[in-house]
């Protein structure tokens, strides 16, 4: 078996099979528009909601009285201060239970609380995210034991920091060629590897490590001040710079059998199915990060004048505030809808959770970078720059850098589209897998023929029309039905396209990746579209029109860019692109480089530092 397929085999494995809950995203990709599912979007009791509100405004009163953002930036490190003064909050425990000695707040809480807290300080918001998102209460409340969960989660509740060590030198998204090994020694495990980007690693006191258990991955809690964990380095990066990411190197240290999460073996799927509600956390930051953008173009395009007006008056800039402020809107509503259906459990979310961090993450940061535009030199400017000159320290440049990460944390965008493009041909795969499978049997293919026989001939007349082909269909959401319309026509054209791509490549579609990202880019869209108009119909009420306007110009900016994806779904130069790729590999136009000096310093692709004191230091 190849190095690939045994990598495909392995994440089949990881990957949830069943589908016990319904899925709006799912259906959406089989051309089903199920509005019912989303709308009237999950409400909150009024006790959780009232606890929610008044702890997102203790959060904002302690940023605000407590929290210098600039400092973070200027020493690349978040004050020891400002982590136990969170921590008294609650601020670590926010949707561990009660039961447990966190504040067990619904997520759409602790999201609002992130969108808040990203839009103050990127880097504290991922202190806070990654320590609950994916760190040791996640995968100890969907895995653990009870008495791991009374052992941890305590702690982690009272601030204790917790990391999350999954990635390697050489691995990133291919967990097939992890390294770090576990091996069962009476009643301990014994673990050795190097674990990179550990978010957290340097200052954590609870760690879950992904490790080898033979052929399997599993998933272990460990104790960061065991012997034989070195924190070998603290990481820098272009943005987050408060944040403490390390280098961790484990080398025969003893790990508690009783720490081993699930089962062995169960590692991946625990990290997987971690990061389905885990995801929730960056369209939260993404769209306080666009919120906050909006803010400063709307008083920037007023206070700055060129040519005799405002500089938002001009069209040019007009477009991009528009942009701004639309995307903002529809980002907040996807960040909201999403982690009310966390809360209110009746659908399956992961390919919701998934869109919606592809898309935040995506859209944010165009919104970032066309801010930055807005200022022109200013927005390159840094704020600490600008104040010394006598102006406003405005963080842009900041802004664009900290969520330039956004588009790889959990998963790159790439790795993000393949993640759903295997969820969104699921039922096909179920009903017609061994037709393009070219290991199958006769016999299999036979049945898989006529069970795809089945499932098409039922599953491709629902394509052809639906309600919205009907003028008078969603009246309720007023001005935004069409849109509403069109998401449902698109969302069968969508499926349609799916089906012809399956059709002509068959088995070689998983290898079309443009192609099904494209698809996944279009769902995606869809997605958003839906949640802006359920969310303005809601702000409706209270707000009047002006919801409605935000919605509807975030609509028609996504249609043409479901208009321009459609159009090169197929007429683009991917193939070409290919082979041109290849050829820049095999160093057919070296030519090209010539006549530059490359600054990089000499080192291996890939390395591990080596003999270095650890770095690792505990909040005091």
């Amino acid at each position: 078996m190849s190095e690939y397929a045994k990598a495909r085999e392995l994440g089949e494995q990881a990957r949830e099979r069943e589908w016990t809950r319904p899925s709006f995203a799912k259906q959406l990709f089989l051309g089903d528009f199920r509005l019912d599912l989303v709308y009237p979007a999950p409400t909150l009791p009024d006790q959780a909601a009232k606890r929610g509100e008044e702890f997102v405004r203790a959060v904002r009163r302690f940023l605000d009285g407590h929290v210098d953002p600039a400092l973070i930036e200027r020493t690349a490190a978040v004050p020891d201060e400002v982590v136990k003064g969170l921590a008294a909050l609650g601020a670590f425990g926010i949707t561990i239970s009660e039961e447990y000695g966190g504040l067990g707040l619904p997520y759409l809480y602790y999201c609002r609380t992130l969108m808040l807290v990203g839009s103050y300080c990127p880097a504290l918001a991922t202190l806070l995210s990654a320590h609950q998102s994916i760190g040791v209460p996640q995968p100890l409340k969907l895995f653990g034991t009870e008495e791991q969960k009374r052992e941890f989660l305590p702690r982690c509740a009272r601030g204790e920091i917790s990391a999350f060590l999954l990635t390697e030198p050489d691995v990133g998204s291919d967990p097939a060629r992890l390294s770090t090994t576990a091996v069962r020694d009476g009643d301990d495990y014994v673990l050795d590897g190097v674990k990179l980007w550990t978010t957290n690693g340097v200052v954590a006191d609870l760690l879950v490590v992904m490790a080898r258990t033979g052929e399997k991955i599993s998933a272990f809690v460990v104790e960061a001040d065991s012997p034989g964990i070195t924190v070998n380095r603290r990481n820098a990066f272009m943005g987050l710079r408060g944040i403490e990411n390390g280098v961790t190197e484990f080398s025969q240290v003893r790990v508690p059998a009783k720490n081993l999460i699930g089962r062995e073996g169960q590692g991946l799927k625990i990290a997987l199915t971690t990061l389905n509600t885990g995801r929730l956390s960056l369209p939260a930051t993404c769209a306080g990060n666009a919120k906050w953008s909006v803010k400063i173009a709307r008083e920037w395009g007023n206070a700055r004048v060129q040519w005799g007006r405002k500089i938002g008056a001009h069209e040019a800039v007009a477009t991009k505030i528009a942009f701004i402020a639309a995307t903002a809107y529809a980002l907040e509503a996807v960040s909201d809808l999403t982690s009310r259906m966390a809360d209110d459990q009746r659908n399956d979310i992961r390919m919701e959770a998934a869109l919606a961090k592809l898309y935040a993450s995506e859209l944010s940061y165009r919104a970032s970078d066309e801010l930055v535009q807005i200022r022109g030199g200013r927005g390159f400017e840094t704020a600490e720059s600008l104040v010394a000159r006598g102006e406003r320290g405005v963080p842009a440049e900041q802004m664009l850098r900290d969520s330039r990460i956004n588009r790889i944390f959990e998963g790159s965008s790439e790795i993000m589209r393949l993640l759903i493009t295997r969820e969104a041909v699921d039922a096909h795969l179920t009903a017609a897998g061994e037709l393009i499978n070219p290991e199958a049997s006769a016999k299999e293919r036979a049945r898989a023929l006529r069970r795809a026989g089945r499932f098409y001939a039922r599953w491709l007349p629902t394509l052809v029309a639906g309600s919205g082909n009907l003028p008078t269909s969603y009246g309720e959401f007023g001005p935004l039905a069409h849109h509403l319309r069109f998401v449902e026509r698109t969302s069968r054209k969508l499926a349609r396209s799916t089906f012809y791509g399956m059709s002509r490549w068959q088995g070689g579609l998983e290898h079309r990746q443009s192609f099904l990202g494209r698809l996944v880019d279009i769902g995606a869209e869809l997605f958003a579209m839906t949640a802006a108009c359920v969310k303005a119909e809601e702000d409706a009420r209270d707000l009047g029109r002006r919801p409605y306007e935000l919605a509807d110009t975030f609509c028609r900016q996504a249609r043409r860019r479901v208009d321009s994806l459609f159009d090169t779904l197929w007429d683009n130069s991917d193939s070409q692109d290919v082979r041109l790729a290849k050829y820049v590999l095999d160093g057919r136009y070296t030519f090209l480089e010539e006549g530059i000096l490359d600054p990089s310093i000499e080192g291996p692709w890939i390395g591990v530092p080596q003999g270095r004191e650890s770095v690792r230091r505990k909040i005091l």
